[in-house]
């Protein structure tokens, strides 16, 4: 899941308000509340707004893996880092 929470608090460091953004960046409404519910946001905008507050992606944008996400690369992993997994009994 990506989520913009990050955003918030850039755009709070950097002294600028939701109507800055409204009023002199043409930032709308309903982009913002995309960001607020961590909704689809284009790269290019995500661009923009790097621009915008002089900051990073990663002052914007963070990458939460989903649970089960989690749980399948822990398995994932475990199944490689075991000796006693079924790939490795077969080839035994």
């Amino acid at each position: 899941m990506i989520k913009y929470d990050r955003f918030w608090v850039t755009m709070k460091e950097r002294g600028i308000t939701q109507y800055d953004l409204y009023e002199h960046y043409q930032i709308t409404r309903s982009l913002l509340d995309r960001l607020r519910k961590n909704k689809n946001v284009e790269i290019y905008t995500i661009d923009r707004l790097c621009s915008i507050l002089h900051c990073e992606i990663e002052d914007i944008v963070e990458h939460v893996p989903e649970p089960d996400e989690r749980n399948e690369h822990t398995e994932k992993a475990s199944e490689k880092n075991n000796p006693y997994s079924e790939d490795k009994k077969n080839s035994l």
